[in-house]
């Protein structure tokens, strides 16, 4: 494989990781979650199902798909366990996004 070929290759993954990113945030759901995250605090799933009008049962659900791809992250304080934004990249996104679409 020439170099020219390797870096084809490099960014066609790139590309590839990116659509999944935009796949993961594509769902009303996901988008509501990471929303009520923006505050920066940390959050409860019941509190997130409260703040988005989401069951608690599918919070849940949708909080393992946004952890599986490393946009959330947690800790556990006893039995509760409190969500977070994993990096201030993902606020930036949300951000813009917003802003765009409201323009």
């Amino acid at each position: 494989m020439t170099l020219v070929e390797q870096d084809e290759l490099k960014h066609n993954v790139s590309l590839d990781t990116l659509a999944e990113f935009f796949d993961v945030i594509g769902n009303a759901s996901r988008i509501r979650i990471l929303f009520a995250l923006l505050s920066g605090k940390e959050l409860s799933v019941t509190k997130i199902s409260e703040l988005t009008g989401i069951s608690q049962s599918a919070t849940s659900h949708q909080l393992k798909n946004l952890k599986q791809a490393n946009l959330i992250a947690n800790r556990r304080d006893g039995k509760t366990i409190y969500y977070y934004l994993a990096d201030s990249h993902i606020d930036t996104i949300l951000h813009q996004a917003y802003e765009h679409i409201t323009e």
